[in-house]
Parts: structure tokens; C-alpha cells; sequence
């Protein structure tokens, strides 16, 4: 267990996400999802978290496993055509994880992924929540649309809202 993070995770509040994840933000990461997904056949879920639970920050789970966990625990890969991909941020530790189902990750690399994090990061560090989600949306959606293009897929298969844990 490191210290440092064990305190942000102790310390950090959910009304200090909500303060920078409003409705109007997250409004806008809805709209952006499904105008993005409209130009593709992936389905992207959008997920922030503010801090692990205790137990898990004691244990000083990583955010990527804790990534993993959620795109299985919200279904993001039970899409018909393994085209999911979860966009997660935990807010404590202000780091962004990209998990893709296997279908894309087959031919997105995960250095891609890790490029599209850094960039959101970089809007976060700077107080840019809207701008930092609706860009790494974009950056999804492109890397998405390079593989999958449009009309492949059927139903938009996972809710377009962001969910806020």
C-alpha cells in the first residue's frame, strides 16, 4: 500500500466529481457517444469513478485491473459483435483506462488506447472535464471507425450516458 494514494482515495468526495462531471457535462459526453457511435459499429460505455473503496485502496488495486472489473461487471463486452469499449476514469488517482472487448482489441494496439488516456489526462490536469471526455469520445470513435466502419453492427447495445460511481 502506498500512503499517498491510499489518502486520495480516503479523502476524495463524490460531490467534488460531481462539482466537474455536471449534468450539463455529462449531458454532453451522452450526446457525443451517440453522435460518435453513429459513425461506427463499436459501442463505447463512459465510466468515473471517484475513488476505490477502502479495502480495494489498501490493497492498492491498479486502476487498469479495476477497469477490467467494471467492463465485466456492466457487460461492456456482451455486445454481439465484441465490440466494446469502456472508457474509465478514476478521478482519485486522475488517470484514465481504456478496455476494449476482443474483437477490437485484436486490431487496436494498446498503445493507441494509451494515447488517447494520455490526451484526456492532459485536459483533466488542466480543470477541462468536458473538453478532456469529449476528446478521448472522439479518439475512441476514430480509432473505432478506422476498423469498424458503420452499418456492421445493429442496435446500440450499452446506455450512452455516463455513469458516475
Amino acid at each position: 500500500m502506498k500512503p499517498a494514494r491510499f489518502a486520495r482515495h480516503l479523502f476524495a468526495t463524490r460531490l467534488a466529481t460531481r462539482r466537474h462531471f455536471t449534468p450539463l457535462v455529462c449531458d454532453a459526453i451522452e450526446a457525443t457517444i451517440r453522435a460518435v457511435e453513429s459513425r461506427h459499429a463499436g459501442e463505447i460505455r463512459f465510466v468515473i469513478e471517484t475513488a476505490l473503496d477502502l479495502p480495494e485502496a489498501w490493497q492498492d488495486l491498479p486502476s487498469r485491473r479495476r477497469a477490467v472489473q467494471l467492463f465485466g461487471q456492466l457487460g461492456v463486452w456482451d455486445t454481439a459483435h465484441n465490440n466494446g469499449v469502456l472508457i474509465y476514469v478514476l478521478m482519485a488517482d486522475r488517470v484514465v483506462e481504456i478496455v476494449a472487448d476482443r474483437g477490437i482489441s485484436a486490431v487496436v494496439s494498446q498503445s493507441e488506447w494509451d494515447e488517447v488516456c494520455r490526451q484526456m489526462e492532459l485536459h483533466y490536469r488542466e480543470r477541462r472535464y468536458s473538453e478532456g471526455s469529449i476528446a478521448g469520445i472522439h479518439g475512441v470513435g476514430r480509432l473505432l471507425a478506422r476498423h469498424f466502419p458503420a452499418g456492421v453492427a445493429g442496435a446500440d447495445e450499452l446506455p450512452n450516458q455516463p455513469l458516475l460511481l
